[in-house]
């Protein structure tokens, strides 16, 4: 399973404590973002399916956008 997200993230130093955050939490999963795209893509990589709800609201807790990039 694959997810992509659109993000507000703008620095490396944020994205690298999201990504730290999040793989703790998924720990099978391969994530990372893509600053330089305009979308600011946040992307998940599982064997299972991701929740994507979790990672909005858990995004959003941190003060950031998030949404399903379709």
């Amino acid at each position: 399973m694959i997810e992509i997200f659109k993000t507000n993230v703008q620095f490396q130093k944020e994205a690298r404590l999201i990504v730290d955050q999040l793989q703790s939490k998924l720990v099978t999963a391969k994530i990372n973002f893509d600053l330089e795209d305009c979308d600011k893509i946040l992307r998940i990589e599982g064997t299972k399916k991701i929740n994507n709800q979790y990672i909005i609201i858990y995004l959003k807790q941190l003060g950031y956008n998030c949404e399903i990039l379709d």
